[in-house]
């Protein structure tokens, strides 16, 4: 075995209290990431808590709940659609300036799907559809749907194009 002066030994020493000191230091962040740990693990089991609460407050509710009897309603049997009386005819309602695509889609939810449709709006018609379709008063007689839409039912679109574009 070599031998160690004292010198060495001091060094040796030294070095062992020095890494001591450090362990010692580096030690506190430690603690630190134990109580972020710990905190979150309480929120978690009161989240927990909270939910298993609220399921079985849904439980209970539901228990309680009675049994909802639904009647039928009597109808009256449908008409039968005859090919004298059913139109299945859609116009492409988005060639009329203003309408547009996504405008053509909410003019058939409302019902609307030919030309003629809009051409015999009434004004009073007029205003109620703006207001269903969320657009300002007066946009269709600005826009001129109905000149559009009767110009377009007469299949004159080269006088459409030409006049509005």
């Amino acid at each position: 075995m070599p031998e160690f002066t004292t010198n060495q030994w001091a060094i040796l020493f030294l070095v062992l209290v020095l890494g001591w000191l450090l362990g010692l230091i580096s030690r506190s962040g430690g603690k630190k990431w134990r109580r972020a740990y710990e905190a979150e693990r309480d929120a978690r089991a009161e989240e927990q808590a909270e939910l298993d609460a609220a399921r079985a407050r849904i439980a209970e509710l539901e228990a309680a709940r009675p049994a909802a009897v639904v009647a039928e309603p009597k109808l009256a049997p449908a008409p039968v659609a005859t090919p004298e009386t059913l139109d299945l005819r859609r116009d492409d309602l988005a060639r009329i300036r203003g309408v547009g695509p996504a405008g053509e889609r909410r003019l058939n939810e409302e019902g609307i799907h030919r030309y003629a449709d809009i051409a015999a709006l009434t004004p009073e018609e007029e205003l109620a559809l703006e207001q269903r379709l969320g657009a300002d008063e007066g946009y269709i007689e600005q826009e001129r749907w109905r000149e559009q839409a009767a110009l377009l039912d007469a299949g004159k679109l080269d006088e459409h194009r030409a006049r509005f574009g």
